[in-house]
């Protein structure tokens, strides 16, 4: 490949141009991932605030026609002698400890709706489980639809070997863990319980962002950015000036 342009001539080697050519669109490829996990986020930060605008009356099961976010309030009984605690889940601060997962018993509903009641510390040890009591009486509580939260990467089972007794903790179940230890069907979204309801604990809701949208367009500006200098620095070295009959000593 040759390409004779005023003075100077293109000549890259056929590895060259594919190297480059592979390099860049990876490049560009990554840059496009961060474009879209930044409106993915975004989406997210808009679906939270939505769901603020109205409360929604759970009839029937929790997944069926609701956004997640939506803000809902549903009517039961607590089963506080079978609750879950989600290990591994920092406060607002970082600090080690669980949330609480606590069955809400419907009347209009044949799952069980786990209601996330907040953070709780760790304690001394994990071998003394926090005391989270809950009175059982009928009640109407309110919050928002969310899923149980989920891991980057997680590590052996949710329950682990031995693990019995109630409280139960589990390391990020999912629904099937769940109806597994508490033996019946459970909806496959939690409720986030209001701040201002009563018998909850620490409560910052927010959208589960990890990175916020503005560093993913950090990160896409720096992939594109590379694409560019790749290519600039491949037309640099390759571009050289065309010898002239006088050059070559004729």
């Amino acid at each position: 490949m040759s390409l004779t342009i005023g003075s100077r001539t293109f000549a890259p080697r056929a590895w060259a141009v594919a190297l480059t050519a592979a390099l860049v669109a990876g490049f560009v490829t990554l840059g496009g991932w961060q474009v879209g996990r930044a409106r993915e986020k975004g989406a997210m930060i808009e679906a939270f605030e939505r769901g603020s605008a109205s409360i929604a009356v759970l009839s029937g099961p929790a997944a069926d026609g609701l956004p997640r976010y939506q803000r809902v309030s549903a009517e039961g009984r607590y089963d506080a002698a079978r609750q879950v605690l989600l290990d591994n889940m920092p406060s607002a601060t970082g600090q080690p400890g669980y949330r609480v997962l606590t069955p809400l018993r419907r009347t209009d509903a044949g799952r069980l709706l786990l209601v996330d009641r907040g953070w709780v510390p760790l304690g001394e040890s994990r071998a003394r489980r926090p005391i989270v009591p809950v009175g059982e009486q009928m009640r109407t509580v309110t919050g928002r639809l969310d899923r149980p939260p989920v891991p980057g990467v997680r590590i052996g089972p949710a329950q682990a070997p031995g693990e019995a007794g109630w409280p139960r903790v589990l390391n990020f179940p999912t629904q099937g863990d769940l109806e597994t230890a508490l033996g019946e069907p459970v909806e496959p979204r939690i409720l986030l319980l209001d701040a201002t309801e009563p018998d909850g604990y620490e409560r910052v809701w927010k959208p589960s962002l990890g990175f916020p949208p503005e560093r993913h367009l950090g990160y896409a500006v720096q992939w594109f950015a590379l694409a560019l200098a790749l290519v600039v620095i491949f037309v640099a070295l390759n571009l050289h000036r065309a010898m002239t009959d006088e050059g070559r000593g004729e």
